[in-house]
């Protein structure tokens, strides 16, 4: 029998998903985004050579695999193209294992045009969006005036909808940001000369996975960004526009939610974040710059420093309770390698009273004080390390406190960026 794995982000993104939902395509056949669009960059290493992916699948460096992106992504032509031919030119076939949605909504100009003038706009106050326009793109598919993959194979309907859409923000660029508005022809025309490109790529996802499902293929379902950016569950109004939770990846993709067999969370050993928003744990001092500079802590997409800080237990309970995870992979053990102390936030104080369970509005989560238990450092390097039997003492112990506390199985640990720097203790294609 097949299987059906979802893999996402426990915090706030950045955990390491890529490598290893790569790492785990050797036992798969399919691989599907689900949400998210070009602003969520996943990092895969394999033998030292660095890949960085935006829009397609983590699974593309495996010949073998099928690569689709479901209706819950929202999709730049532009930036897809720009990241095909960035692969295909290093060798890698991508047309031909590559599938989209028709239902994916495209993200446009005018989409990147707006949230670059709204950031601006709100100055101290802003959020942090990548502004690559995809806060705005979901807008429009929420207010039913969004322009879809399927839309651009049809050139009358076509340019007569992206007339009628640019119209309307155009307005609004004009008029509320004082911005150049967008020329329709030229981007008619931009539009539809990518057509021929992206006409073969496009396919009906939904029945595509049923029959893959049908034919007991193992599937993983690709999550972007992470658990506690979700625009639902997450710290709003900091977080990102679609939903990151577990839960999406059948809405996202139309794959039956009865069919999903196993959620794993991948948790980094420690916490960061990009852009604006609460973050209890946060360090401002040596130790934050230590594991910011040993983490390699910059975007991959955007090139933004990463706000670094210790575990917080607190938030992984929310993911976990939002996500019912199978097991958890903890990601970039290596990072601690130097610490003398290692502190684990346990729980929170606000108004004078210990809570387990963050707030659910941002005011209040930025007022939190973090609870911390201080373990001590292993000094000594797991850079690299497969056997768990080869970790420090004290680096096993770390682990254990976190499944203590997680209350759920650790399966992978991560001491590296390289596709076979992790050891693994359980499988999940392997488990029963």
């Amino acid at each position: 029998m097949g299987k059906s794995i979802v893999i996402l982000g426990s915090q706030w993104g950045d955990e390491g998903k890529g490598k290893i939902i790569d790492l785990l395509m050797r036992d798969a056949s399919v691989v599907v985004r689900f949400q998210g669009g070009h602003n969520a960059g996943h990092t895969l290493v394999n033998q030292g050579e660095k890949t960085i992916l935006r829009l397609i699948p983590s699974g593309i460096m495996h010949s073998h695999v099928q690569c689709l992106i479901g209706n819950g992504v929202v999709l730049s032509p532009t930036a897809l193209i720009q990241e095909m031919g960035e692969l295909e030119r290093r060798g890698i076939a991508v047309s031909e294992r590559l599938r989209i949605s028709e239902a994916c909504i495209l993200v446009m100009p005018y989409h990147v045009a707006l949230d670059q003038a709204r950031e601006k706009a709100k100055g101290k106050s802003a959020i942090g969006t990548t502004g690559r326009g995809i806060g705005p793109a979901y807008e429009d598919k929420v207010a039913r005036r969004a322009i879809r993959f399927n839309d651009l194979f049809d050139e009358k309907y076509f340019c007569a909808k992206l007339e009628e859409v640019l119209d309307y923000h155009n307005f609004i660029l004009q008029n509320y940001h004082q911005h150049t508005p967008i020329d329709y022809n030229q981007l008619r025309d931009n539009l539809l000369a990518e057509v021929p490109q992206l006409r073969p790529l496009k396919a009906d996802i939904v029945a595509l996975l049923a029959e893959y499902q049908a034919q007991d293929k193992n599937i993983i379902f690709e999550g972007a960004q992470g658990t506690l950016l979700d625009i639902d569950h997450g710290t709003y109004p900091y977080v990102t526009s679609s939903n990151t939770v577990a839960g999406a990846a059948s809405i996202g993709t139309g794959y039956g939610i009865r069919h999903l067999n196993y959620i794993m969370g991948v948790v980094k050993s420690y916490s960061t974040r990009v852009g604006s928003g609460p973050f209890p744990t946060e360090l401002q001092d040596d130790i934050g710059k230590q594991l910011a500079s040993r983490g390699n802590e910059f975007g991959s997409v955007t090139g933004r420093p990463r706000r670094c800080g210790w575990l917080d237990m607190v938030g992984l309970h929310r993911s976990i309770q939002l996500n019912s995870f199978s097991s958890i992979c903890v990601s970039k053990l290596d990072v601690l390698d130097e610490l003398e102390t290692i502190r684990i936030c346990t729980g929170y104080r606000l108004h004078g009273k210990t809570i387990q369970i963050p707030p659910a509005d941002a005011k209040s989560l930025d007022e939190c004080e973090p609870i911390y238990e201080d373990w001590a450092g292993w000094r000594q390097s797991t850079a690299g390390i497969s056997k768990y039997e080869n970790l420090p003492q004290k680096a096993k112990q770390y682990l254990s406190r976190i499944e203590e506390l997680a209350g759920v199985p650790i399966a992978l640990i991560s001491t590296g960026p390289d596709r076979n720097e992790v050891i693994v203790l359980q499988h999940p294609f392997q488990e029963k």
